[in-house]
């Protein structure tokens, strides 16, 4: 199913993830109506309608479905009843399966295990005694993730030769987790790639991130790796896009691996299944933007080139590095987003600066 120009995109969630595909939809003359909780949602200002509805409202969600030709979100932790309740109505692209699968970080990693992705290992802890099993098993130093609600390090403990395990438990108050092995990698790199409903598939250059305090900031293109590494991470994408019946765009983190021999070697970290972060240099950096390409994705229309025009830079503005807009504004090479959020905080994503080197 595709829709036409002058339709209605319904998204979930608010945030600046929903804001940027607002503006890519209207764009593109489609009509926009956004879904949230929250009255202060950044979203709220590009859209033509919106509804501030809690996500267990089954009557405000039914309501906006009817509204809306297709529905999409723009955050994985969009409750799964609320998905379905959606679902039953309109199309929901990405589907509610992937929504399940990824909202879980065990059942996203028993996913990629059965597809044969290479991953870092991991055991389920849900309890105190299944984390002492699970550190004598894969040892220490490891990381200890809560299953659910977990982003820009939240819900995450490492586990070091000196832990107390009765302490790291507590840290997330026994919420249901994985402990995974830790991977020595020599960087950290993500795709960001498409699928259409008929089948097509389009993957940007692969692209290297550094973070700061578990935060994304910096994303560079290229990623400066072998070819067979680049080709290696379109295909992981390919493969995971095909075994979900994606719709939509979507980013795969990869740990890159340095092996003794001195090959490289991707290990998937996680699936977003959504807009990126890591793929906002692609608002002035590709021929298409991965917000573009989102709507044109669960629109059922083509998919977009994502030819790269260069050398790119892409850096996010956290907390009080939004205060030095009128600086980036000031350099020729930048290229500014603002989300449109009232309050600098510290950990807050403001906005980014996409660079063309």
């Amino acid at each position: 199913m595709s829709i036409a120009p002058g339709s209605t995109l319904g998204i979930l969630g608010g945030g600046q993830l929903g804001r940027m595909i607002a503006q890519a939809a209207a764009r593109l003359g489609l009509k926009v109506q956004v879904y949230n909780d929250d009255p202060g949602s950044p979203a709220f200002e590009v859209a033509g309608e919106h509804t501030c509805a809690s996500f267990d409202d089954r009557a405000a969600l039914e309501a906006f479905a009817r509204a809306v030709d297709v529905v999409t979100y723009e955050f994985e932790n969009v409750p799964r009843e609320a998905a379905e309740i959606v679902s039953a109505i309109k199309p929901l692209r990405p589907n509610a399966i992937t929504l399940a699968t990824t909202q879980d970080r065990l059942s996203e990693k028993r996913f990629l295990s059965d597809l044969g992705l290479g991953l870092a290992p991991f055991r389920a802890v849900d309890d105190l005694a299944s984390l002492e099993a699970a550190v004598a098993a894969i040892g220490r130093p490891s990381v200890l993730k809560t299953r659910r609600f977990g982003y820009d390090g939240k819900g995450q403990v490492t586990i070091r030769a000196e832990t107390e395990l009765s302490q790291a438990y507590s840290e997330i108050a026994g919420a249901p987790a994985i402990l995974e092995g830790f991977v020595t990698f020599e960087r950290e790199v993500s795709v960001v790639a498409a699928r259409s409903p008929d089948g097509a598939f389009a993957a940007y250059d692969l692209c290297a991130n550094t973070h700061r305090n578990h935060i994304l900031d910096v994303t560079r293109v290229p990623a400066l790796v072998a070819p067979q590494t680049e080709a290696k991470a379109r295909e992981i994408a390919a493969t995971i896009a095909q075994a979900l019946d994606y719709v939509g765009v979507f980013a795969v983190e990869l740990f890159l691996v340095r092996n003794a021999d001195g090959t490289e070697e991707l290990l998937v970290n996680e699936i977003a299944p959504r807009v990126h972060n890591s793929g906002h240099w692609t608002d002035f950096g590709a021929a298409t933007s991965q917000f573009e390409q989102h709507v044109r994705a669960v629109c059922g229309w083509p998919l977009g080139s994502c030819e790269t025009f260069g050398e790119i830079e892409m850096v996010n503005l956290i907390g009080d590095d939004v205060l030095r807009w009128r600086e980036i504004l000031d350099d020729p090479q930048a290229r500014l987003t603002l989300y449109g959020k009232a309050e600098a905080r510290a950990g807050r994503k403001m906005g980014h600066v996409t660079y063309l080197r």
